[in-house]
C-alpha cells in the first residue's frame, strides 16, 4: 500500500530536499523503515540506538500522534499520510 510521508524542513537535507515521499508499508513502522531505506542519511535523525524513534521526533498519522494510537504498530490504509514533526526548542526568553 502506498503511503505519503511529509518531511519537515529540518530533515529535508537528509532526504534530497524532498517535502514528501511515497513509501510502502502496512504499519507506521514499516512505512518509516521503508522511507529510511530510501534515504539512509535520515535514519540516525529518526531512530535512536535502540531502533525506536528519537524522543524529539513526533510521528502523526493524519492529525493524531501515533503515541496515542498503537505507536509504530499502527496499521495504515492505502493513501494514509504520515507527518514527521521534530520538537523545536530555543528562542529568546519572554520578558
Amino acid at each position: 500500500m502506498t503511503i505519503t510521508i511529509k518531511i519537515p524542513t529540518a530533515l529535508r537535507a537528509f532526504a534530497e530536499g524532498q517535502r514528501e515521499i511515497r513509501a510502502e508499508g502496512a504499519t507506521v513502522g514499516e512505512a518509516i523503515a521503508n522511507f529510511a531505506s530510501l534515504y539512509p542519511d535520515i535514519e540516525t535523525h529518526i531512530y535512536g540506538e535502540g531502533g525506536e524513534p528519537r524522543s524529539f521526533i513526533n510521528i502523526f498519522l493524519g492529525e493524531v500522534n501515533v503515541k496515542n494510537l498503537n505507536g509504530l504498530e499502527t496499521t495504515l490504509a492505502d493513501g494514509s499520510v504520515i507527518t514527521l514533526v521534530p520538537a523545536i526548542a530555543g528562542g529568546a526568553p519572554c520578558r
